[in-house]
């Protein structure tokens, strides 16, 4: 640790010991509220503990200044026992405008922390964000929050006033400064971001000293400053023994195709158009070609997933990713892929719409596109992680599905998963399931629409394999011979197959495992990124005595074998999810059930305490 940050002599602070925290960094895009809060991540984990965050920042790449339109936020919440969420009420908000302030205020508790850049505070900017006066000078703001008034700007100036730089150069490196307080505050160690700035500037010496030295100034200030009586502490978590990592849903996704690649000693071949949220699958994958990865930034959607099922046609992985907008785009070719039996993988990273809606938001209303969004009899499997770091997992299982039943698999990840991150405990590879692809090769008694008995999976040839040749495309087979045919009954035939082995994927599903009693009350059934909110409602209910149960599907298409037993098991049945209520339409048509949909299409992820309301509600015990 650097001299500047020891502690001084006679200003020792009071330290409280704290189960978990939720902190918000909130600014104007360019303050580099998101680049404080991956770097307050990062130090969290080098405490030791759980940790699940949610980046939050306009789809515009360059705001109006001062907004609330421009308002970029950073949230993460942090502690000793296991963490489902990044928290649904803030402990501290650190504001550095009022648009900012004025945005997020109000999911600060009464009585939290509330550290604010009076610098920002100036006509200009209180006219921006609709303040007919300074909040700053409301007395009623100091009694309801600990309000902190710490002139950031003009403390990080007198930091570093000796350094090279311009005034705009030094006003970007604020955002140290509140790291540096807000890490004083909650005992968080420098150390990996003092790396961080040596390895990211180390071409710009300026720069470096810059932001080590205002990172430091912060985090002294808070140490000396008679304003701050107490700080805290948040002790490691008792986390499982092993190697973890900070892990992004979208980068989870990347390895889990690299894993795959691996395991099958086949080529992935990732086609891609850039879209929000998706496009960091490319980027991450584009970084590893020494794993029989290659990347193909296409023109279009259609271009990107007929790249990808060439690439199947032609014995290697087919992958492509995108969001709603784009998978409705790529439906024609998903479709195709489905009549030509071939093994392909779908990645649609939701976003909240229609259209372009809002790009940088959440939502989970892509299920019945994912289920029944394309022309004619086109089934599919689909798939959903509930973590960040089980997006690793389900794109390996994806990968894993398509080259044995020869079937295109859709996986719904989401803008909530794609973005946040938690520890993740990196996996023995030799744990995970094989990928064992045999491309056939004997050409006595082969027909292309041969099916293997138990998935009724067709061979898969690679092109000129001698003996071996078989024409493919849209139009319709006959079965077993692979001939063209319009033949009624055929094509009856070949409907019912197609459907039937998507069907016959729920024999590679493992037993439902069920959060809480087998039987009871309610049953609370989710799916997607909603899985840390529904599991923080359903143990707090449970603590309360509450015969309150849950379960996760992570297959969507087909449903778990066992999933009408379990669902019958209870009194009443809640399907929270961010779209109007599609998950639980399904349940309703596949079970006959009367399932109880909560729903919320705020381009935000569900609050955990509006679940553990509704739980309540319908126990008959309102909260």
């Amino acid at each position: 640790m650097s001299d500047t940050i020891a502690p001084v002599k006679g200003a020792e602070k009071r330290l409280r010991e704290l189960e978990r925290a939720v902190v918000r960094f909130a600014g104007d895009s360019g303050d580099g509220m998101q680049l404080t809060g991956e770097q307050f991540t990062t130090e969290s984990a080098w405490a030791g503990n759980d940790i699940a965050t949610l980046p939050n920042f306009p789809a515009e790449i360059r705001a109006p200044a001062g907004t609330l339109f421009g308002v970029s936020s950073f949230q993460l919440q942090f502690g000793s026992q296991r963490v489902y969420t990044p928290g649904d009420r803030l402990d501290c908000l650190v504001a550095m405008n009022p648009a900012a302030l004025k945005v997020h205020l109000r999911d600060l508790k009464p009585g939290g922390l509330l550290i604010v850049n009076t610098s920002a505070f100036d006509k200009r900017n209180l006219d921006k964000a609709g303040y007919p006066a300074n909040p700053l000078e409301d007395p009623a703001l100091a009694e309801r929050y600990r309000l902190h008034r710490v002139d950031m700007t003009g403390l990080t100036h007198e930091a570093i006033k000796d350094l090279p730089l311009n005034t705009k150069e030094k006003d970007r490196t604020k955002n140290f400064f509140a790291l540096g307080l807000v890490s004083w505050i909650y005992t968080r160690p420098l150390e990996p971001t003092l790396e961080w700035i040596t390895k990211r500037f180390a071409k710009n010496p300026a720069f470096l000293e810059a932001n080590s030295r205002v990172l430091k100034a912060g985090h002294a200030f808070g140490e000396t400053a008679e304003i701050f009586a107490e700080h805290y502490t948040v002790e490691a978590a008792d986390l499982p023994a092993g190697l973890y990592r900070a892990m992004t849903g979208n980068r989870a996704l990347a390895w889990g195709l690299l894993a795959a690649a691996q395991r099958s000693r086949l080529p992935v071949v990732y086609g891609a158009y850039p879209i929000t949220p998706a496009s960091s699958v490319l980027e991450e994958l584009a970084m590893h070609k020494r794993f029989r990865i290659r990347t193909i930034q296409a023109e279009d959607e259609i271009a990107a997933v007929t790249a990808a099922i060439g690439a199947a046609f032609g014995g290697a992985i087919g992958v492509t990713g995108s969001s709603g907008p784009g998978i409705a785009l790529k439906s024609e070719g998903i479709g195709l892929a489905v009549t030509a039996e071939l093994p392909l993988v779908i990645f649609n990273i939701q976003r909240a719409g229609p259209s372009t809606g809002m790009p940088t938001k959440t939502e989970q209303a892509d299920l019945m596109q994912a289920l029944y969004g394309r022309n004619s009899e086109s089934p599919v499997v689909v798939l959903a992680p509930a973590t960040p770091g089980d997006c690793f997992y389900i794109a390996y299982e994806a990968v894993r599905i398509a080259a044995k039943y020869m079937v295109p698999v859709i996986v719904l990840s989401d803008g909530f998963l794609a973005n946040g991150s938690e520890p993740w405990l990196i996996p023995d590879v030799s744990t995970l399931p094989t990928i064992d692809v045999q491309f056939r090769t004997e050409k006595d008694g082969f027909f292309p629409y041969l099916r293997d008995a138990a998935t009724l999976a067709r061979p898969w040839v690679r092109p000129g394999t001698p003996g071996l040749e078989h024409r493919i495309g849209g139009i319709e087979k006959q079965d077993v011979t692979g001939n063209i045919s319009y033949d009624p009954d055929n094509h009856d035939h070949m409907v019912r197959t197609r459907a039937e082995k998507v069907r016959r994927v729920a024999q590679e599903i493992v037993p439902t495992s069920i959060n809480g009693p087998a039987t009871g009350d309610l049953l609370v059934v989710g799916w997607g990124g909603t899985y840390g909110s529904i599991t923080a409602a359903v143990e707090q209910a449970q603590s309360e005595g509450c015969s309150v149960a849950a379960v996760h599907l992570r297959y969507l298409n087909p449903l778990p074998p066992d999933l009408g037993h379990i669902l019958r098991e209870y009194r009443k049945v809640l399907v929270p999810e961010i779209n109007s209520g599609q998950l639980v339409r399904v349940l309703r048509a596949e079970y006959l059930v009367d399932a109880v949909g909560f729903n919320r299409v705020r381009g935000l992820p569900l609050a955990s305490d509006e679940i553990y309301a509704a739980i309540k509600q319908l126990l008959g015990d309102p909260a």
